[in-house]
Formats: C-alpha cells, structure tokens, sequence
C-alpha cells in the first residue's frame, strides 16, 4: 500500500511541475505568441526612412521590422532569391518585371507604396529654351528608366518618339525626332548621377529621386523637368512568390499605405515622394 500511495505522489508531483514549466514558458511571450520578425531591404533614401517610420506601428500589431540597407539596384534582389531577406522595398513595377526576365527570378509584388518622380537636371541651364544643340543627356544604364526618361523630354518638346512604341519600353533606338541633336549617355551606374550633375558642364541628368534627395536636390524646386504623380514607375514590397500570403509581410504593405505613413511622406518629402494606396 506505502508503494502505491509513494507512486501516486511522485505521479502528482511531476504533473505539477509539468504545468509549472509550461505556464512560465507561455508567460515568457507574454500572451503566448511568438511575436513575428522580418527584414526588409531598402535603399537609404527614402524606403529605409520610411520603414523607420513604420516600426512603431509595426511593434504594436507584435511585428519586428529589421532594415537592411542598400547602395545599389542589384544586391536587394540577388539577396531576396537567395534568401538573405524576406523582401526588398527599392524598386518601381517595370525595373521588378525587367530583373524577374532578365535573372529568372520568381517574386511577387505585394503591394504598391509611393511614386519617386523622375527628375531631368541641369547646373547650367535655367530653362529648358537654354539647351543647346548637341546637348548631352546623362541617363542612367538601367533600361528599365529609358522609356521613362525620353518620355519627359518629348512631353517637353525636345524628341519625338516612334509612334508605335510602348513609352515604357522605348529606348533611344526608339527616337523618330531630335531636332536639337541630343546625345544620349546610357552607360551611367544610377547612383552616379549627382556626381556627374556636378562634374559635367552644359549637360541634362536623369536623377532617380532618391539618389536626387540624398544629394541635396529638391526635385520640385531644382528639376527643369519633373514626372507628374500619374506615372506607372509605382514603388512596391517585393518578396518571393512563395510569402505572398505571409501575414507579416501583408501587414507591413497595410501599415505603409495607412494615412499615418502617408502624411508622413507627404510632409517629409515636400512632393518629392508621393504616397500611393493601391
């Protein structure tokens, strides 16, 4: 009988302290839910500044936002297909569909944020009347901006394109008039470009607005000529094909379009960034 009372009781005890260990390791989260992590890759100017802004907000829905920066237009990508990060916020719908096509990358677009509006630039000239025959275009090599840019220029009356192009994807093959004979330097690294507005004398750059603002240029005060907030060059959380329902993520793209972040866009950023909600 001693026995089977001294079972009973060790039986007891260890179901004791079973529940014991499992309700400190439950109150070690808090509610019990592990609380969600992810990173996102960004260029510094503005994606990461705005995902800052987001954090907080993030936090409070129990997600943790971690910001990985970037200098360029290639690492974001090749590290999201590796696995490096969980999505990348850098760049606009027609770079994403070139990348996809040219690296056979398989991502989905989660999700449309703001618009950086692509601004032509001169040290030298005033006005675009003072562009001089023979000017030089400074254009950056990714050919996913060359529709884009020779766009603005014949909106402005400086080319004409072929009539039977897609503008998106015109290159400068694509230009049926030039009546100023503008040369066209398409070889240029995007983030270069601020070095070559200040280096090169009676020239026009094409400066991607992040690498404008990071180099001290108001678009809507120092651009000759400024894309207009109804541009298709929207830019988007991308992520692999596989997380297009992950709930983080999907959050994040909500908390990004709510007004809280969009007024903070819109007066950070003065126009230079325009929020979008779809």
């Amino acid at each position: 009988m001693k026995k089977i009372w001294s079972s009973l009781i060790f039986t007891v005890l260890i179901l004791v302290l079973a529940a014991c260990g499992t309700s400190e390791e439950e109150g070690s989260s808090g509610d019990g839910e592990d609380q969600s992590e992810i990173t996102v890759g960004a260029s510094s100017t503005p994606h990461s500044e705005i995902l800052e802004e987001a954090q907080p907000l993030l936090e409070e829905e129990g997600i943790t936002l971690n910001v990985e920066e970037y200098q360029d237009y290639v690492l974001p990508n090749r590290d999201l297909e590796e696995g490096e990060i969980d999505a990348n916020y850098f760049q606009h719908i027609p770079y994403l569909e070139e990348q996809e096509e040219q690296n056979g990358y398989d991502f989905a677009n989660l999700g449309g944020i703001h618009i950086e509006p692509m601004g032509i630039y001169s040290k030298d000239f005033e006005s675009l009347d003072e562009v001089k025959d023979g000017t030089t275009v400074l254009m950056s090599n990714s050919t996913a901006d060359h529709g884009r840019i020779l766009s603005l220029l014949e909106k402005e009356g400086l080319i004409t394109l072929d009539e039977d192009v897609n503008k998106v994807d015109a290159t400068v093959d694509d230009i049926a008039e030039n009546p100023k004979n503008l040369e066209f330097d398409t070889g240029i690294d995007a983030a270069l470009l601020p070095e070559n507005y200040e280096r090169e004398d009676n020239v026009l750059v094409a400066i991607n607005t992040n690498y404008a603002i990071e180099a001290d240029l108001n678009p809507s005060e120092d651009a000759l000529i400024l894309e207009g907030s109804d541009s298709p060059y929207v830019n988007v959380i991308a992520a692999q094909s596989d997380a297009e329902d992950n709930e983080a993520l999907n959050k994040l793209v909500e908390v990004l379009r709510s007004e809280e972040i969009q007024t903070f866009i819109e007066e950070e950023y003065e126009g230079a960034v325009v929020p979008v909600d779809e």
